[in-house]
């Protein structure tokens, strides 16, 4: 197709590229999303959303080797193209990957113009990167190639640059304004709520239910005491890792004032929240760190533990409340 590539046409990620390197790539992937701003998507039903095709350009890319292991990729540069498409090369065996879900990817990633390999993960179990499906969260391209693609498969996506990184490029990863680009994405998982085993609160504390969604809702009991120091328990045990303090993780949480029961905060209408597992206020981070993924707990945080006393300097609106927190542990991804 077009002009011969000016490099070897059949693009094989040359060597296993160290996790640092990855993840800065990761975050260019996912800040890049940020230079947008689309209109509000209507996600409250299935068909809310059109999943991306399939189409001449990603068809003519040739993918061969095992879901999980480094795959060999093969196309005729310079791959030009208006919209992004998508071909599913193995299809698995899981649910689609829904918008709004936190999804575990091993990726390679080509310049589809010029048929140079860019980066990939190392297609090892545990360093996988972890993105959130959200359009203000993840490169357009990159979206539109994981969303709705089953867990377990194999998909290619191959993206025009005004769904890449347009007229700028990325120069640090050989990525000129304009160039278009190939991934090859395994997908290993999409979670949107916490899953295990549920588990008995201690009594005394606030009920949670949970809609068809996984979205909590909380009743505080009319005797409830407001504790001087954080309380919480696990509301459902998640038979993944532990969470470190140095962790980065993916969360999804209620926040609620356990005097008022107003809640203000929550992800729910939005999308997970990713960020260090030390970056929250003391009573969190405390009964964030040491929970398995999966896991579903709720804390009770008083203000010594969350935004202090109110009074003086300190003008935050959370300022001498007691809160209370509902929060699904989705993901958590070494940092060291």
């Amino acid at each position: 197709m077009g002009r011969p590539a000016p490099h070897p046409r059949s693009s094989v990620v040359p060597r296993f590229l160290p996790a640092l390197t990855v993840a800065a790539l990761a975050v260019a992937l996912v800040g890049c999303a940020a230079d947008s701003e689309p209109a509000p998507t209507d996600t409250s039903t299935p068909d809310a959303r059109e999943c991306t095709a399939s189409g001449p350009v990603s068809d003519s890319v040739k993918v061969t080797g095992d879901i999980g292991t480094l795959p060999t990729v093969e196309f005729d540069a310079p791959l030009e193209l208006d919209e992004t498409q998508r071909t599913v090369v193995i299809e698995g065996d899981g649910e689609p990957t829904p918008y709004g879900s936190v999804v575990t990817v091993d990726y390679s990633f080509y310049n589809g113009t010029t048929g140079e390999a860019i980066e990939s993960t190392n297609f090892t179990e545990g360093e996988q990167a972890v993105f959130v499906v959200d359009e203000t969260k993840l490169l357009s391209g990159l979206l539109k190639t994981v969303e709705c693609t089953p867990v377990g498969s194999r998909v290619t996506g191959v993206v025009p640059a005004a769904d890449a990184f347009g007229d700028d490029g990325l120069e640090d990863y050989g990525i000129s304004g304009g160039d278009s680009l190939v991934f090859v994405v395994d997908i290993v998982d999409a979670v949107t709520r916490a899953w295990g085993d549920p588990q008995e609160a201690p009594a005394g504390f606030p009920t949670v239910e949970l809609d068809e969604s996984g979205a909590p809702s909380v009743t505080i009991p009319d005797d409830f005491t407001l504790p001087t120091t954080s309380q919480s328990a696990v509301l459902i045990k998640g038979d993944g890792a532990e969470v470190a303090a140095t962790d980065s993780v993916y969360i999804q949480y209620y926040g609620l004032d356990a005097e008022t029961g107003e809640v203000f905060d929550q992800t729910w209408d939005g999308a997970p929240y990713g960020g260090s597992a030390s970056g929250f206020i003391t009573g969190f981070t405390n009964a964030l760190v040491g929970q398995t993924v999966g896991s579903q707990f709720i804390v009770v945080i008083p203000p010594a533990e969350g935004y202090g006393e109110a009074g003086g300097d300190n003008t935050s609106q959370l300022a001498g409340k007691t809160l209370i927190f509902v929060v699904d542990v989705l993901a958590a991804v070494p940092t060291v």
